[in-house]
């Protein structure tokens, strides 16, 4: 039987618990550090103790986040994410957990998505803890910066690479409510995953009857912790990556290949065999 085929064998049970990563959204031009695309890519993350004590590094970071996001921001589902939501839609997942903040997941149809690590798509200010789209502030930072123009390699947490040069001058703009710091509405280095968030993840992969890890290097706590409680209830781990995980010692199966094409033939054999639970309702 080939891996595929007992990939199909496990997800149509049922109640799959799935946990993506960046590796799922590189079809989508969104680049990963871990994976193929990110092999030799150096990027020194953005810390939230920096981030909120530092002016400068918040200009940089505004700077660089504002140049990112018209390649983040135009990203589109990819093969991958609507496989992804056509099994939820075939009633044959438990919950989605994914460790991207580029909201493809939604985009691509999929309903039942927990952001572990937040999303780009929202901003939130540290004062008043109001939320606002991603798109009204994109609006302000232009209204802010006329003629401010700039590029560069887009890293995989949504910002670009400028040069100090490129960034001097760049306004930053604050809460229109209070006057508070905006920060994007993700989970920055520095900081915890609100313990809600974490047992509302761990509850969907407790409950379920499989664990499918997809485009994650399970290199760092923050997933590979979803895979350990995985583990030791004794529920199946399979993983779909290119490259080696974190995980594989824990899995019961695993495949490294590309994850558009590995899924979107997952999907089809189960259509195929007519596997479906209950298809989650108003799901297209």
């Amino acid at each position: 039987m080939t891996a595929i085929a007992e990939l199909a064998d496990l997800v149509a049970r049922g109640d799959v618990a799935v946990l993506s990563g960046a590796g799922l959204s590189t079809e989508s031009g969104i680049p990963d550090y871990r994976g193929p695309t990110g092999r030799g890519r150096r990027a020194e993350p953005m810390t939230y103790q920096r981030f909120v004590a530092s002016a400068q590094a918040r200009q940089r970071y505004w700077a660089r986040s504002h140049v990112g996001w018209r390649q983040i921001g135009l990203a589109r589902p990819n093969a991958g994410h609507r496989a992804v939501a056509e099994l939820e839609r075939r009633g044959l997942l438990a919950g989605i957990v994914t460790q991207n903040v580029d909201g493809l997941h939604q985009a691509g149809g999929a309903r039942r998505v927990v952001e572990l690590h937040g999303g780009l798509d929202r901003v939130m200010c540290l004062t008043c803890r109001e939320r606002t789209p991603r798109a009204e502030l994109e609006r302000r930072l232009h209204e802010a910066n006329p003629g401010w123009e700039a590029s560069g390699t887009i890293n995989p947490d949504g910002d670009a690479v400028l040069t100090d040069a490129q960034v001097a001058g760049f306004r930053v703009v604050d809460c229109t409510g209070c006057g508070g710091l905006l920060k994007p509405d993700v989970v920055f280095f520095g900081e915890n995953v609100p313990t809600p968030r974490v047992d509302e993840c761990f509850g969907i992969v407790t409950r379920a009857r499989a664990l499918l890890v997809l485009g994650s290097s399970l290199m760092i706590k923050s997933g590979l912790r979803f895979v350990g409680r995985a583990a030791d209830l004794g529920i199946p781990i399979a993983i779909v990556n290119q490259g080696p995980t974190g995980g594989d010692g824990a899995a019961a199966l695993t495949l490294d290949a590309p994850l558009g094409a590995t899924l979107t033939e997952l999907a089809a054999r189960l259509q195929a065999r007519g596997d479906v639970r209950e298809p989650v309702p108003g799901a297209q």
